[in-house]
């Protein structure tokens, strides 16, 4: 018997080491994958959110231009007669399909300037690495219909590998758990931790 007694410290002591090792890492790898694709899948929704964003925007427009087309051009022989031209000062000028369009403009850090588009029939839009496509509204609207569901797919991947994470994670815990002989608790008083 003295020989069983001598002989379990040093297994004790690896049972130690082997929980410190899962322990460690649970904290050390499979916390941070998991912060680094729930943070990721967090930036494509929100990249989501700007090209709904834009979407919104140009539909507004065209709703804009389809009524100033539509009851444009009653308001144009009356504005005409109204006030001329020449009266709106040299740095603004008249376009006679109404396609001047006055916004404000982020240059950064939220500090926005008020600008006048001329021509609001084309807009630029960013489609991926720091470059800008000039398009036309439907190509626009294509475009960004097709870069959502793209983007959508995406977030569903990164999901995907989060709950695999989630599910390593549990398994390592479970791991734990037996390796410290701890009883199963019971699933009532069991808490989801992420």
């Amino acid at each position: 018997m003295s020989e069983a007694v001598k002989m379990s410290p040093p297994a004790n002591a690896s049972v130690n080491q082997k929980i410190l090792q899962y322990e460690g890492f649970i904290n050390e790898v499979l916390m941070r994958d998991l912060g680094r694709v729930l943070e990721q899948r967090d930036t494509v929704y929100e990249k989501i959110a700007e090209y709904l964003q834009l979407k919104n925007t140009i539909q507004s427009l065209q709703v804009h231009k389809e009524n100033a087309m539509k009851y444009g051009k009653r308001e144009q022989r009356a504005s005409q007669v109204l006030s001329p031209a020449d009266d709106m000062g040299p740095h603004v000028r008249r376009n006679s399909d109404s396609r001047l369009l006055k916004t404000d403009v982020d240059l950064g850090c939220h500090f926005y300037i008020q600008a006048e588009v001329e021509d609001s029939s084309r807009v630029f839009v960013a489609v991926g690495y720091g470059f800008f496509v000039e398009m036309t509204h439907t190509e626009a609207l294509r475009f960004i219909d097709k870069k959502t569901s793209q983007l959508t797919a995406f977030t569903e991947q990164l999901t995907k590998d989060s709950a695999k994470i989630k599910a390593n994670i549990r398994m390592v815990l479970e791991g734990l758990r037996e390796l410290q002989g701890l009883t199963d608790l019971p699933d009532a008083t069991r808490r989801e931790v992420f």
